[in-house]
């Protein structure tokens, strides 16, 4: 990443937009911490292997007939069609055929999923696609809701929206049926 490049097209920006940094004092600066809270943390899901990840945090159970449910899980993501912020949570679950994952590796996955230029629904199926390649459950399924930056500080301004997603994958019909009914319970 080319942060003093990005510095430069943030300034840009801002000038373009009838705003100059060089004359505004609250704006000296906004180009360096602009491009490092992208590169540093709303962008940082792009520097994880995820499979790395979940294949390192591999633990192996006999427990059979279980759910491992991780619930509430904080995101921040950044929409890729007006870089906004999208803030809210997410739960994540699955019925494990031979291991489980450490329940900080599963916070780190959504993370990883969300700190990134990505639509919501794309952490979800992502995140469920990862677990089920590398820890081969019988159902994984993920559930998120959040608010959207791009919903309330412009455009419809429907403050208090909230967008929920679904994402499941399963070995057959039953283990889908569990994955449906586990993310339509959603928060307690």
């Amino acid at each position: 990443m080319d942060r003093i490049a990005a510095a430069r097209a943030i300034d840009a920006f801002l000038v373009a937009l009838g705003r100059d940094p060089t004359t505004e004092p609250e704006l000296a600066g906004t180009g360096k911490r602009v491009a490092d809270a992208y590169a540093d943390e709303l962008c940082s899901g792009y520097a994880v292997d995820i499979d790395v990840l979940l294949r390192g945090n591999l633990i192996s159970s006999t427990s059979e007939g279980v759910v491992v449910e991780l619930r509430d899980v904080a995101l921040t993501t950044t929409c890729p069609h007006h870089l906004m912020a999208g803030v809210g949570k997410a739960t994540l679950g699955f019925a494990p055929k031979g291991h489980v994952l450490g329940v900080g590796s599963m916070a780190r996955l959504l993370d990883a999923f969300a700190r990134r230029l990505t639509l919501q629904e794309a952490i979800g199926d992502g995140v469920v696609a990862a677990i089920e390649r590398n820890v081969h459950p019988r159902w994984v399924a993920c559930r998120i809701e959040m608010s959207h930056a791009c919903m309330t500080a412009r455009g419809e301004r429907a403050h208090g929206a909230r967008l929920v997603t679904f994402a499941m994958r399963g070995e057959d019909e039953v283990a889908r049926k569990e994955a449906i009914s586990f993310v339509q319970r959603g928060p307690e």
